[in-house]
């Protein structure tokens, strides 16, 4: 099975139409391609983690719902990409998983699709059970040891004794749940498993280095403690050792799978003279006859063994320390070509300044030109007769197809309600009842005989009237009536208020 499946296109296509950008990106951080998360939805979701109004639980609860799948490779790679938000999210993230009761129930889960499936399927449930240890963990002391400050002042350089020896065995119980991963290299045959094993293998490194520094406070304590507190810190230093050589089996095969050798640290074993001091001085607290020892001897042996614990901590200091380089070199790296990109889009704008304004307008891509001529003016006063009359023109050529020429009428149409049928010449043709032209052209032919009047009896009332012409056809007939515009201002003029009032009505 490789590629995105069609349940992957259409989940995602579900996310899209409900505009749940989190759940998409879970959902293609997931597909059934047998591949790691992709880096660009892991540095998504982990941006998410730090988003104030981001509903931290729904994204958790999306990461459960994908490991309810079936197949091996969406139910891996969901618990791949909680572990990188546990590591680089907020921790707002781990902390939501830490007050859940329950997490991920998965050891019965098993794949049967194919032999890949059960194999893999044994991996599934190990990896689910540090998941699940690792959020125990941070709830029982209330931070991750993979992040916790170290070094002379750490957090388990500076831990009392009481609270020392309640730490230690948590830290063990996540160690032991880690080293049960138990995978060999012939095993790491797909990019999914090898995904987790890179997360593993630095929670390892992390977690062993805090252990380490737990263990050199208890031994310098060591001496100091009650017999009660000496009998179980002895235990504890004797669960070290046999996790130090656990912890490397697990560092060899990742050298073997072709992790670099300057990142895997140096293991030092403390002198075996150790042990056999703290035994001495806890038989001695006991009242047992024990072989004498002198404070010198017990003081170089004590020192001896620190200062080896000491240079494992600094081997894995450094390893750390050469992984946040690395990260930093990367956003630096990042930054750099993001900023040629921008540099490089600038200078194509400065050479052809018009190509952002072309390419992004939305006007460019109809397919037309814009008119740039002035707009006409509708209720602006003509200064002259042929200024009046190239106005109407003008408005009769913003619709050229309004109407078309229509032969005149001799019937009995609409006319002057104030002429009688025997004084109008032309009637409205009875296609077009609306046509107001005609009602004009009524006035003018029933008020003819009153073109002596004059025009200096004319009020602002009357200038209402001055520019309103009909819509009609410029090529009918009847727009040679326009030609003579003065003469309908003088018949206008001399016509009673009332009469233009009623004439204006029925237009």
């Amino acid at each position: 099975m490789s590629g995105q499946s069609i349940t992957d296109r259409i989940t995602a296509a579900q996310h899209s139409v409900t505009g749940s950008a989190i759940s998409k990106t879970v959902c293609k951080a997931t597909t059934h391609e047998i591949m790691g998360p992709k880096k660009k939805h892991l540095d998504y979701l982990i941006q998410c983690t730090n988003e104030m109004n981001v509903n931290i639980p729904q994204l958790a609860d999306t990461l459960f719902e994908r490991t309810a799948n079936t197949s091996w490779v969406v139910v891996f790679k969901s618990l791949t990409t909680t572990h990188h938000l546990m590591v680089y999210g907020n921790e707002r993230f781990i902390q939501y998983l830490a007050s859940r009761n329950t997490l991920f129930n998965l050891s019965n889960f098993l794949d049967k699709s194919g032999l890949q499936g059960y194999d893999m399927s044994t991996f599934i449930r190990r990896y689910s059970r540090y998941l699940n240890e690792k959020a125990v963990s941070y709830r029982q002391v209330a931070f991750d040891f993979t992040k916790v400050k170290r070094g002379s002042d750490g957090v388990m350089r500076t831990m009392n004794t009481e609270k020392l020896l309640k730490t230690i065995p948590i830290i063990q119980n996540q160690m032991d749940v880690l080293l049960d991963f138990n995978v060999n290299a012939n095993e790491l045959t797909n990019g999914v498993i090898n995904a987790a094993f890179m997360l593993l293998f630095k929670d390892a490194i992390r977690l062993f280095a805090a252990y380490n520094e737990g263990i050199i406070n208890l031994l310098e304590k060591y001496f100091d403690m009650k017999k009660v507190q000496c009998k179980e810190g002895l235990d504890i230093y004797k669960k070290f050792l046999t996790r130090m050589t656990r912890i490397s089996e697990f560092l060899k095969v990742a050298e073997q799978v072709g992790i670099d050798r300057g990142d895997i640290p140096d293991l030092s074993q403390a002198p075996s003279s150790l042990l056999d001091a703290l035994e001495q001085h806890l038989a001695s607290l006991e009242g047992k006859k024990v072989k004498d020892s002198t404070a010198a001897s017990r003081a170089s042996t004590l020192s001896n063994a620190v200062s080896s614990l000491a240079n494992t901590g600094i081997s894995f200091t450094k390893v750390d320390e050469r992984e946040k380089q690395a990260a930093l070199e990367e956003e630096q790296a990042r930054l750099k070509a993001l900023l040629l990109s921008k540099e490089q889009r600038l200078k194509e704008l400065q050479k052809n300044p018009t190509a952002a304004t072309t390419d992004s307008s939305p006007v460019s891509t109809m397919g037309g030109t814009i008119n740039s001529a002035p707009a006409i003016d509708l209720f602006s006063t003509p200064s002259s007769n042929n200024s009046s009359s190239k106005a109407a023109n003008d408005l009769l050529d913003l619709q050229p197809a309004f109407q078309q020429p229509l032969p005149l009428s001799t019937g009995s149409t609409w006319g002057d309600p104030f002429a009688s049928s025997a004084d109008v010449a032309e009637d409205i043709p009875n296609a077009n009842p609306f046509l107001t032209l005609p009602v004009v052209d009524a006035v003018h032919l029933s008020m003819a005989p009153s073109d002596n009047g004059s025009l200096s009896s004319r009020t602002p009332n009357h200038e209402m009237f001055d520019h309103y012409y009909p819509l009609f056809d410029s090529s009918s007939s009847l727009a040679s009536d326009f030609d003579s515009a003065y003469d309908v201002e003088q018949i206008i003029s001399g016509t009673p208020i009332s009469v233009i009032v009623v004439l204006g009505r029925c237009c």
